[in-house]
């Protein structure tokens, strides 16, 4: 491969819009996880159908996504326990188990920013918005929201993909996010992404 081809290969890897899915490989086995399934569930298939829309728009997609505890888990550990070991999540982890081309991170904690790359993988594809989907949407989904916010990203967090334990936990997590990190939480059906792409091209916050 010559110099340009890897320059050119770098290039198609950019894009000013990053959508970050947070925590969706999940087997809900514990505490309350199937009280958030059963919100997760709906949610999930809404998600599935933004991410196949995100796709066809070459919008790169970022698995951020607990290791639960599993310090010697991977992507495809994760992935396998949750299709093979019949767990509660395994519905949700067909729809939305990644693709070969989807990027992943594994976060210790409820930030997907915190001890984790994904601040050098978002400057690494060049990405100025960013919209955020998953579980739990008061816990990790708005936690990482705060954390991007702190480093100037515009957010979308569509009011449709994201789920908690309790609903009105999750709105109000919502409405945090659009009084305090100035989040457009536009449902997913209505959210315009070449609109979105066109914006965070010219006018990007970061």
């Amino acid at each position: 491969m010559s110099a340009y081809d890897i320059i050119a290969a770098n290039l198609a890897d950019t894009c000013a819009v990053a959508l970050l899915l947070i925590d969706v490989i999940n087997d809900f086995e514990y505490p309350g996880g199937d009280k958030l399934f059963e919100h997760a569930l709906p949610a999930a298939q809404r998600l599935a159908v933004l991410k196949r829309r995100a796709q066809q728009r070459h919008i790169p997609v970022i698995y951020v996504n607990d290791n639960f505890g599993k310090w010697r888990a991977d992507r495809n550990q994760l992935v396998r326990h949750c299709l093979d070991d019949g767990v509660r999540g395994e519905p949700i982890v067909r729809l939305l188990a990644p693709d070969e081309s989807d990027y992943f991170v594994l976060k210790p904690q409820n930030s997907g920013f915190y001890q984790t790359p994904l601040d050098l993988l978002l400057a690494y594809l060049k990405a100025k918005s960013l919209i955020l989907a998953g579980f739990a949407g008061d816990i990790c989904v708005l936690l990482t929201a705060s954390d991007a916010y702190m480093r100037d990203f515009r957010l979308f967090i569509p009011s449709d993909c994201s789920a908690s334990q309790e609903p009105a936990e999750n709105e109000h997590a919502l409405r945090y996010a659009a009084r305090v990190l100035d989040a457009d939480t536009t449902a997913s059906s209505d959210l315009k992404l070449d609109d979105l792409l066109a914006h965070a091209a010219s006018e990007g916050k970061r």
